[in-house]
């Protein structure tokens, strides 16, 4: 007699991983961006430029140090070098004079003479506007791109430094791993009406309010609203608000 043949199990397919999701319902997120609005109705960066160019060279000198310290150091910079040429005919060396106090200026300067040149022989000297194009510079990554298409040309753009990363993932807003993926989170659960603004809004609310060591839970317009388990102090709601829409 014939042995009945085995019935072999169907292979199981193995569950997707979740993709990351905000803690935040739509109308939350609305709320939150909407007391931004109205605590800081036009926020600006911190970094000092005169122009597009200038505001590029800043950018990139800003990786891994502070504004205030770049600004000390661009200062005499941007006054003698505030275009492509100016910046080449400087030199080298003199531009890492100028920006010795930075942390890591010698590999900066190579890049801002470097970005220099490409805008000079490949842009007509010009900051390009899209980011396939920033990011083909020396020293230009996606964050950079992003931080000069939103400052310089108005693009609704989402510029993940590390104050935004914590906040995403502190308060649950846009929890990722990556400036990646918080970035690709952020733009899209953020209404678009706030989308121009947003990454100022988030960058100080994070240096200021939600700060790395210690939130400032009492000056947070949010405080009602944040699902953070890190809040210091509950603040009642109505008085939130009235700080939110004074």
């Amino acid at each position: 007699m014939e042995k009945p043949k085995k019935k072999i199990a169907a292979p199981q397919k193995r569950p997707r991983p979740r993709k990351p999701k905000t803690a935040y319902s739509p109308e939350e997120i609305h709320e939150i961006f909407r007391r931004f609005s109205v605590q800081r109705p036009e926020p600006k960066g911190e970094l000092e430029h005169v122009n597009a160019f200038t505001l590029l060279v800043a950018v990139v000198l800003s990786a891994q140090a502070t504004d205030a310290g770049v600004n000390k150091a661009t200062r005499a910079l941007f006054k003698v070098a505030d275009t492509p040429e100016k910046m080449l005919a400087l030199g080298e060396a003199k531009v890492g004079d100028h920006i010795r106090t930075i942390g890591l200026w010698r590999n900066k300067a190579k890049n801002v003479i470097a970005l220099s040149e490409a805008l000079i022989r490949d842009h007509g000297s010009q900051v390009p506007d899209s980011r396939d194009a920033l990011t083909t510079l020396p020293g230009v990554g996606r964050k950079t791109a992003n931080v000069v298409l939103n400052m310089a040309f108005g693009q609704p753009t989402m510029a993940v430094d590390t104050h935004i990363l914590r906040i995403g993932n502190r308060i649950g807003l846009a929890p990722g791993k990556t400036p990646e993926q918080v970035e690709a989170i952020l733009v899209r659960i953020i209404p678009a009406e706030y989308m121009r603004h947003a990454h100022h809004w988030l960058i100080l609310h994070g240096r200021y309010v939600c700060k790395a060591r210690k939130p400032d839970c009492p000056a947070c317009v949010i405080a009602d609203i944040c699902k953070s388990a890190e809040k210091t102090t509950a603040i009642p709601a109505p008085l939130v608000e009235i700080q939110a829409t004074a």
